[in-house]
């Protein structure tokens, strides 16, 4: 398995389990995140909105499918509340620098 899609992997995992430090260690400090909603840019304001300010916590992401290509991967999963009811579809494209995550594209429906 290549080694982006295992920090792929492991950044919905430290998500689920609210594991902020190891969240941080996989982001670059210039990290943004563009949402539907809103755009998340630094690292830290990332990880702080996730630990303090996300409406939901209680919630997972199972991947469905990754496609990896040179330019990075996107991600297609699900996001479910603790009872497992989906909240949404998204699919995550994911830029890298290095072998730290550099920017993250999200899509819901």
């Amino acid at each position: 398995m290549d080694d982006r899609v295992e920090i792929a992997r492991t950044y919905y995992r430290t998500l689920d389990d609210h594991d902020y430090e190891t969240l941080r260690s996989l982001l670059s400090p210039e990290f943004v995140q563009h949402r539907p909603d809103m755009t998340l840019e630094s690292r830290e304001r990332f990880v702080t909105f996730m630990r303090e300010e996300r409406p939901q916590t209680d919630t997972s992401h199972p991947i469905d499918t990754v496609y990896e290509n040179s330019a990075g991967l996107a991600v297609e999963g699900r996001l479910l509340a603790d009872d497992g009811t989906q909240i949404a579809a998204f699919v995550d494209v994911l830029t890298f620098e290095g072998d730290l995550i550099g920017q993250i594209r999200t899509y819901t429906a």
